[in-house]
């Protein structure tokens, strides 16, 4: 058996390639009650059903936080796995509501990529990653630049 290896070197991402990430999420109750809970957001329209279903949506919407930490750690095992470090994301965007029960997938595509001005062994990624839920319809999208390590170094 060969040894699982998480995340791509600098020279593996291609410019204009589109990812299609394996890991999925189904966000349950519980996931949604404790990220209220870890984060201090009390705000009834994720945490009181009777609340959430005499307003807009009907029923609890889920911490917009929430999916986007998901969606960042769903892209690890392709985009981020040997990252240095994240540099920087941009442009959230909460496309559409997220329930209770939806399960979250991302495709990522990469923008741009150039070699680090002060450090050889590194260089910075430019990716788009966007969240949709089990009926395809877009829920987030966000861009992050990555410091990735380079193979030989």
């Amino acid at each position: 058996m060969e040894i699982a290896q998480i995340g791509n070197f600098y020279e593996d991402f291609i410019v204009g390639e589109e990812i299609k990430h394996s890991l999925s999420k189904t966000i349950f109750e519980s996931d949604n009650n404790l990220f209220c809970l870890l984060t201090m957001n009390n705000h009834p329209v994720h945490t009181n059903i009777d609340y959430a279903a005499k307003n807009q949506h009907g029923r609890i919407l889920v911490v917009g936080t929430l999916v986007f930490s998901l969606a960042v750690g769903i892209t690890v095992p392709d985009i981020s796995g040997k990252a240095i470090a994240n540099l920087g994301y941009e442009d959230i965007k909460h496309l559409a509501p997220t329930f209770l029960n939806d399960t979250l997938y991302v495709r990522s595509k990469i923008l741009d990529k150039r070699e680090s001005k002060s450090k050889p062994d590194r260089g910075i990624i430019y990716v788009e990653s966007i969240a949709y839920n089990q009926n395809g319809i877009d829920v987030l999208s966000f861009r992050r630049h990555v410091l990735i390590k380079k193979k030989n170094y």
